[in-house]
Formats: structure tokens, sequence, C-alpha cells
């Protein structure tokens, strides 16, 4: 067995025409994976963002039920790793994700057989340049224009070179492990690339096809914040979605010379390819720029998969799949048993006929609401502001680092069923509530509502969705603290 898994960061689905055909966005490569593959019409992202999601990926377990942003524990048991033990199998990644190689993405890359890191994205902070570095002349304040490591990057690439992004230069090695690999059989190619991740940069080329107008300041990388009514009209808006359809189209491009290569080595024949997110991006859907501080609307946490498999018909399925289904679907594909502690399930049977997989899925940000959907309603259980959480973790980092004060406030034990009595940090946190949170625990009712533009609050209904939850949060071996922070009893 032979698997691919295409990972692009921040696809909205709304953006993309196999499931919008009314989309304006030029993406003819994944219209064309789609038109060979399945297209899974109800995924979702599980624990967000990047680095908790590709936790997930990794190991088959929610994430945001036990930690934040942060390593490879020395517990987890890892796709790769698994794969390698059990199958021989060869794994390989390719990412220009440079959160794998910061201090609180440890251990990621160190899984795999191989591994290829391609430098430059965003704030990689790469090249050594000890005078600060400037944005365009009247570009506009954000986070982007002070951004030393970013500008940096920019100031050593041709901006109208496809070669000089990161994305291409993965593309093209995804290729060339192609051409020295196809003939073998029994390996996992784990390709990811960060567009269209902000910055939504690309050569002008690919923006022009969309006709982009705006006139005002150098701006291509919006602040995590909501839209400013002075700055963010209709036309800066337009604007920041032409960068992205921009992005998205170049990412696009290439993904079509990685399918030609497929053509051109007759790899569909046994090969199962799956191109997927971590999570979607608000680009001013509900007056919001970006993601991690409003409601985990359905443009962040219904993500797109299209799935091609030798011998399956194309066609679309319904089953309820989650980011947690990735590592044991890869298991199954190459004949592999699961780790005890895996919580998602193969959706292979979904491959091969549409039936239903889950009834509902679990997902959100470790600190914050718990969410959960059957694909026909959401339902968001809110914390108590301020109420404690515990980070849990054997190498102290997330974003940054654990700072010397909240160690000092750690206990040392053995609090998680999954460490198999490996002892590890239990660190207190706080948790706080989405912005502009209501005071009830909002309901959306997809098939009325599926813009989610109006939340309902509905006792009469919610206990049965508060069962669900804390079943499901029992089934996924969630701390205490987690109940507790909610208001939920654990079922006895």
């Amino acid at each position: 067995m032979k698997t691919i898994l295409v990972l692009m960061d921040s696809l909205n689905r709304h953006y993309l025409k196999p499931y919008n055909p009314d989309s304006w966005v030029q993406t003819p490569n994944l219209c064309r994976l789609a038109e060979r593959g399945l297209v899974f019409d109800n995924h979702y992202a599980g624990s967000l963002p990047c680095m908790p999601a590709r936790r997930e990926m990794m190991t088959g377990r929610y994430n945001f039920l036990e930690t934040p942003w942060g390593p490879i524990e020395p517990w987890d048991d890892c796709l790769p790793t698994e794969l390698r033990r059990q199958k021989d199998t060869y794994t390989h990644l390719i990412t220009d994700h440079y959160h794998y190689f910061h201090r609180g993405g440890n251990g990621y890359h160190y899984l795999f057989n191989s591994w290829e890191f391609v430098r430059g994205q965003e704030s990689d902070v790469w090249r050594p340049r000890v005078a600060r570095q400037f944005p365009p002349e009247g570009a506009r304040e954000s986070r982007a224009s002070k951004n030393h490591a970013y500008w940096s990057n920019r100031g050593t690439m041709d901006p109208e070179n496809d070669t000089d992004y990161t994305t291409p230069q993965c593309f093209k090695k995804a290729i060339d492990f192609l051409d020295h690999n196809h003939a073998q059989d029994n390996w996992h190619l784990h390709l990811e690339v960060f567009d269209p991740h902000e910055p939504f940069d690309c050569p002008s080329r690919y923006r022009d096809l969309y006709d982009d107008t705006y006139d005002g300041p150098h701006f291509t990388w919006p602040n995590y914040e909501h839209l400013d009514a002075e700055l963010d009209g209709t036309d800066t808006v337009d604007h920041i979605r032409k960068c992205y359809a921009g992005s998205l189209t170049m990412a696009d491009a290439w993904l079509g010379k990685l399918l030609g290569k497929m053509d051109d080595l007759d790899l569909w024949e046994d090969t199962v390819l799956i191109l997927t997110t971590d999570h979607g991006h608000l680009l001013g859907e509900h007056q919001y720029w970006a993601k991690n501080y409003m409601f985990v609307y359905n443009e962040l946490a219904h993500t797109p998969m299209i799935v091609c498999a030798p011998g399956i018909a194309p066609g679309r399925r319904q089953g309820l799949t989650a980011t947690i289904d990735l590592m044991p679907t890869l298991m199954d594909l190459h004949g592999a048993d699961l780790p005890t502690h895996v919580q998602g399930k193969s959706f292979g049977p979904l491959i091969e006929d549409d039936v239903e997989h889950h009834d509902w899925v679990l997902y959100g940000y470790f600190g914050k609401d718990i969410n959960m959907t059957d694909g026909k309603t959401t339902y968001c259980r809110q914390p108590t502001p301020g109420a404690t959480l515990y980070h849990h973790t054997a190498c102290p980092a997330d974003f940054n680092s654990l700072n010397r004060k909240r160690l000092r406030q750690a206990e040392v034990g053995n609090f998680l069923p999954a460490a198999g009595g490996i002892p590890h940090y239990r660190v207190p946190c706080g948790s706080s509530r989405h912005h502009n949170a209501p005071d009830f625990n909002p309901i959306y009712n997809l098939m009325d509502d599926p813009g989610q533009t109006a939340p309902l609050c509905d006792p009469d209904r919610e206990p049965k969705f508060a069962r669900i939850m804390a079943e499901k949060l029992m089934a996924a071996d969630a701390p205490e603290c987690q109940f507790d922070r909610v208001g939920l009893t654990r079922p006895s």
C-alpha cells in the first residue's frame, strides 16, 4: 500500500467549488481531484489551531481536552512510528509549516524516516538580518508590519517567481519523491503546504485573475481581531478575499503538477490520496478576521476532505468524520493495528460505501468552549470564566514556553490514562469564553440556519445535548477539570 496525505492549511470550504458550486475562486485541480475521488461533506476539525490539529493527525486523539499548542508527548503512539514498527512502512514528511521546528512543535518531524523542511514561510526566523526590515512605505499598521522575520524572508525573494514561494517548493519536492519511489511499495508521504494560510502573498498574476481594484495601503495579513469599522470597508474585505483566492489558486496550480505526475506514473492504481486541512479561516465572515478568539463557526470547523482510492468510483459521502479519524484510517489502509488509546476510527468503510460513521464529534480550542456537532446541529458549552483548567504535559512548552511562575504551581503525577504511568506535569490554567459570547450556551440548527446567524437558547433541548456531550467527553478520557469548568457531571 502507498498513501499520500496532502494537507493544505486554512482551507475555507466555501471558497472551493466542490463544496460551493457558486464559488468564484479558480481551483481547477481541486475540482479535478474531486471528480476523480470521494468528496466528504461532513468532515470536521477537532482541536484547533495548527499544532493541536497535527497532534491529532499523528495520534488519533483529541488534543484540546488535555493540552494547548504543544509537542509530541513521550506517551504518544504516533502514525509514522507505528507504521514503521508494525509494517516497516517508509514514511516521509515534506513541509513548509515552520511551527514544527519552533518552540512548542518539538518531536513531530523525528517521527518520520526522513523529512524535508522548506524555509521562509510567514514568521519563520530564518534569514539573519540584524538591521530592522520594514514593510513597503505606507503599509497598513498591523501585526505583519512589525514582523521582522517576515520582512527579512520577503526581502530575499522575487515576489513574481512561483518557485521563490515555499508552497511550490514543497510540491516540487513531492514530485521528486514520486519520481524516485513510485516503483516501491509500502510507503506513506505526508505532504503539507502552508498556503493559503496568511500572509496571503503570491505572484501578482494569480491575484490579477480576480480583478483586485484595491488601492489602499499595503495589506495582505489581517490581525486576529474584529473587523475595524473605519478601516475594513467592503473594498478592504474584497481585497483580502482576493489575496486569499490568489494564494489558494497558486497552491492549486502546483497541486495540479503533483496530480499530473501521478497520472504519468500511473499511481492512481495502487495509491490512496487524502487531501484535507487543519481548519478554516474567517475572511470577514461574521465580522471577524482569522481564527482563535471567536465562536468556532463552521467556516472554521466544517472542513473539506477529498479521498481518491484505487477501484472506488467518484461520489460524495455524508458520514460524519473528524481529524481524529485520519490516523486510524491510514493505519487501517496499511493493515496496522490501532494503539489502545486511539479515539478516532477508520473511515475505510465510508470509502467503500456511504455508511454512518460518528453520531457526534467534539471540537474546540484548549481553555475555551467545548463544541459538538452531528452535522445538523451544533452545541457550544461555555466555561465559567476563570474556571481552573489543567495543561497536562511531560514537555513543558506551548506556543512559546511555560514560564517559571506557572511551573512552580504545577503538580507532578499520573493524571492521564493515556500516559501509561509516565509521570507528567499538571499545570493550572484559566479558561475563557469566545469573543462576544452570549449569556447562554448557543445551539445552531444548521438545516434552518446554515450561516449560523441566529444562536438559539433552548432550555428544553439543552439537557439532552449536555448529556450527549458529557458522554462524549467521558469516551474521550477528558480530565475531570473539563467537566467541572463547563458545568457538566461525568456520567456514572
